[in-house]
C-alpha cells in the first residue's frame, strides 16, 4: 500500500507486501454489535468486579467478549478502567469479582494457549540496551534457544520497519521509533492475543497517523487479536472492527459498536462519510456512557 510508506519521524516505516484489497461492504447503518459466535470468542469477561487496596472501585459488574482475530478498542473517560482491565487480562492483577473464562484454555492455571503481548503507554526500554537488546528480551529471559531467537528478532524488526537500527540505543531514537521497538518486543513473542494501552497516545498527531495506518497492515497480514486502550473516538473507529464503549469508574461496557468498513484503512476512509457517521455514532454512545 503506497499511502502507508511515510516515515514515522525516525525515516522508517513498515515494508510488507501488498495484500489483495478486503471485500467492500456495502454502507451500513449504525448498530449493535452482535455476539460472537461461540467458536469464535477466546475470552469472556463475566461480572468482573476490580477494587484496589486503597478502596478504589475501578470495575463493578464487567461484562466483555474478545473474538478470534478482532480489533477491539476500549473506549472510555480517564480513570474508568481500560487499564486495568488489560492488566487483569494479562494475569497482571486478580479480579475481585467475577471470573475470566478462556477458550481452549490452559487446564492447570485457566490462562489461554498461546502468548499474550502487551504493549505500554510509554516504550518502556531499557536504555542501556540497543535496539536487539531490548527486543530479544522476552526470549532471553525464557531461554529461548539463540538461532531461534535470532531468526525471531529479525523477523520483529523487520515487520516495524527498524531494519539498520539494530544497534542504536533509544536515546538515538525518536518517539515513534521507540514505540516501534516496543511493538516488535511484544511480538518476537508470536502472541495470540495483543493488548496494547494507549501506545500512541504521548506522540503527535502525524506520527500517531502514521503508526495506526502501519498498525492495521501489520493486524491484517497477521490477524492476531488486539485489545486496544484509546480515549480518542476517531482512533478507535479508524482501527476497530469493534468498539465497547465504557461508562466512567466504576467501569462497565455499557454498548457496543462494530465498525463494518473494510480492512485495511487507509486515508480514504478518515475522510469518508462512513467513518464520520461512525464517529458522530461513536460520540453520541460515549456521552451517553458518561453520563449513566
Amino acid at each position: 500500500m503506497e499511502g502507508l510508506s511515510r516515515d514515522d519521524g525516525g525515516g522508517r516505516s513498515l515494508r510488507v507486501r501488498p495484500r489483495p484489497p478486503a471485500r467492500v461492504h456495502a454502507p451500513v447503518r449504525q448498530q449493535e454489535a452482535r455476539d460472537a459466535a461461540e467458536e469464535d470468542v477466546i475470552a469472556r469477561l463475566r461480572q468482573v468486579d476490580k477494587i484496589y487496596a486503597n478502596g478504589v472501585v475501578a470495575l463493578r459488574g464487567l461484562d466483555l467478549d474478545v473474538g478470534e482475530g478482532e480489533f477491539l478498542s476500549l473506549l472510555g473517560p480517564s480513570g474508568c478502567g481500560k487499564s486495568t482491565v488489560l492488566r487483569l487480562v494479562a494475569g497482571l492483577g486478580e479480579v475481585s469479582g467475577g471470573r475470566i473464562e478462556w477458550a481452549g484454555g490452559n487446564g492447570r492455571t485457566g490462562l489461554p494457549r498461546g502468548d499474550i503481548g502487551f504493549v505500554f503507554q510509554e516504550p518502556t526500554l531499557m536504555p542501556w540496551a540497543t535496539v536487539w537488546k531490548n527486543v530479544q528480551l522476552p526470549l532471553t529471559l525464557r531461554g529461548v534457544p539463540l538461532e531461534e531467537a535470532a531468526a525471531r528478532g529479525r523477523e520483529a524488526i523487520g515487520m516495524v520497519g527498524l531494519e539498520g537500527f539494530e544497534h542504536a540505543y533509544p536515546r538515538q531514537l525518536s518517539g515513534g521509533m521507540k514505540m516501534r521497538v516496543s511493538i516488535a518486543r511484544a511480538l518476537v513473542t508470536h502472541p495470540r492475543l495483543l493488548l496494547m494501552d494507549e501506545p500512541f497516545a504521548s506522540l503527535d498527531e502525524i506520527t500517531r497517523f502514521k503508526l495506526d495506518n502501519d498498525l492495521l497492515v501489520l493486524w491484517a497480514r497477521q490477524r492476531w487479536t488486539v485489545v486496544f486502550v484509546t480515549h480518542s473516538v476517531y482512533e478507535s473507529v479508524y482501527l476497530s472492527t469493534r468498539i465497547a464503549v465504557m461508562t466512567a469508574r466504576p467501569g462497565r461496557a455499557a454498548s457496543e459498536v462494530t465498525i463494518e468498513a473494510p480492512t485495511p484503512r487507509d486515508e480514504s476512509f478518515r475522510t469518508s462519510p462512513l467513518y464520520n457517521e461512525y464517529c458522530r455514532h461513536v460520540s453520541a454512545r460515549l456521552a451517553e456512557a458518561i453520563r449513566s
